[in-house]
């Protein structure tokens, strides 16, 4: 099974390009820039990835963040992020940056983008993984904060191709930013949001019906509304959800609590991701090991997830097509040699 969970074509569609920021990577970038760290070492950044809810992450997050400061820097987290899904085969990625993270510091926007889109086209060549890009506005922040950082990314629609929502959930309701996204699809922008992962159910349905989400970031809580479960179902729309990140982060006691196999059998389109990998224990094939093991989930139950990994992204429907036909053809050579 661990094979097969490796080797079987996926997409991520929930990945935080700052949360792939390893201790040792921190550590280097930190030195070149002259930046000292809140850590003694290496072991002890990673002894201190200990949380007790999402406010609690995003405080060591925010602060390994600061060592990113050059084009070069954000070149190589992004280059050692791909490195790390070719050997995971994954085949497309959808990636999320914050840019507010990095403007705040008195980093230039272009520099942050730059340094990104230049590891993404190379890893297309090099690793033959497609990639798209979506801006994140951070929900602790202000509307008129968000809509200043929309006003630059409208230049750079030719490598954004959407804008979502993440940071603190509770107190900070998507309805927030009606505005903001209202201004990014007359712009062309899709959207997505974070909702549903601390937030309650309500804050799934703004992101729909106020923000006019394609996707939903995590979502896990619309078991506790049964109209928000069948709106889900009946619109196809994907949860991007993160076992992994959800026990890190004390939403669910265990990976056995995980409520996945429940939205799984509902019919809901389900995707599995890594989130903030570097800070929560793994990449989408350890999310997969996981919630294989923890909730016993069939072969079949993997090949869905993969397959809506490809089905609720925002590629074309003929690259969504070829995709899930190398699934069938990986699934019955796997079964072949076995």
């Amino acid at each position: 099974m661990n094979a097969f969970l490796r080797d079987i074509p996926k997409a991520e569609l929930h990945l935080h390009l700052e949360g792939t920021l390893e201790p040792e990577l921190m550590f280097s970038i930190a030195q070149r820039n002259g930046i000292s760290l809140p850590f003694e070492s290496i072991e002890s950044a990673r002894n201190a990835y200990q949380f007790t809810d999402l406010q609690s992450f995003l405080d060591i997050y925010y602060a390994g963040a600061n060592v990113l400061q050059t084009e070069r820097d954000f070149y190589e987290l992004t280059r050692a992020y791909f490195q790390k899904a070719a050997r995971q085969n994954l085949r497309h990625v959808e990636i999320f940056f914050d840019p507010q993270t990095h403007t705040d510091r008195g980093i230039e926007f272009e520099t942050v983008l730059n340094g990104i889109y230049y590891a993404l086209k190379e890893a297309k060549s090099e690793f033959g993984i497609s990639s798209k890009l979506i801006l994140c506005f951070l929900r602790h922040l202000s509307a008129d904060a968000a809509m200043a950082t929309l006003e630059k990314a409208i230049f750079y629609q030719d490598k954004i191709v959407a804008v979502g929502l993440d940071s603190s959930e509770i107190g900070h309701p998507p309805a927030k930013f009606k505005t903001v996204f209202d201004r990014a699809r007359q712009n062309g922008f899709l959207t997505v949001a974070h909702a549903g992962e601390e937030g309650p159910p309500e804050y799934i349905w703004q992101a729909l019906e106020l923000l006019k989400v394609s996707r939903i970031d995590h979502g896990v809580r619309c078991l506790e509304d049964e109209k928000l479960v069948e709106r889900l179902h009946r619109d196809r729309i994907p949860l991007t959800v993160c076992p992994l990140s959800n026990i890190k982060l004390c939403v669910f006691d265990s990976i056995e609590k995980h409520n996945l196999k429940q939205l799984l059998d509902r019919g809901l389109c389900v995707t599995i991701n890594s989130d903030d990998p570097a800070y929560f224990g793994g990449y989408v094939l350890e999310n997969l090991e996981a919630v294989q093991t923890g909730l016993n989930l069939s072969r079949q139950d993997i090949v869905q997830l993969a397959k809506n990994s490809f089905t609720a992204s925002f590629l074309p429907e003929d690259s969504k097509q070829a995709y899930l036909e190398e699934i069938d053809d990986f699934v019955a050579s796997f079964s072949e040699v076995e």
